[in-house]
């Protein structure tokens, strides 16, 4: 499962993370996960106990920001949103573009840790 090794960094960074601040617990963890990246939300929702089990994050709520595709268009000089199967192309000029500027992010935003 792709999602279990993504979140195999996760748990660790957090779980430090926590460690270094004295939390005994966490409530819920927020991640931003960028439509580009191949993680499936829903997998990721439930590979998280499998990769939460016997760490202090165990039993915390995953809360996942889902984040479309985005390139900055030179034509329209705007971001503009793409679907995740468009080429690198502005969808209202058909300008193409190679700056991609959301859609690869994967990580931590906020962890609601406990004990602190």
């Amino acid at each position: 499962m792709h999602e279990l090794g993504l979140l195999s960094g996760v748990v660790p960074a957090v779980v430090e993370a926590a460690s270094q601040r004295g939390a005994t617990g966490c409530e819920a963890v927020g991640l931003q996960v960028g439509a580009l990246t191949g993680a499936v939300p829903e997998a990721l929702q439930g590979a998280w106990p499998l990769a939460t089990a016997g760490t202090i994050l165990e039993g915390a709520r995953l809360e996942i920001e889902p984040l479309p595709a985005a390139i900055w268009c030179p034509g329209c000089q705007a971001e503009v949103e793409i679907d995740q199967f468009y080429a690198l192309t502005c969808p209202i000029c058909a300008t193409p573009s190679g700056q991609l500027v959301h859609g690869r992010e994967f990580q931590v935003t906020w962890a609601d840790l406990t004990g602190t």
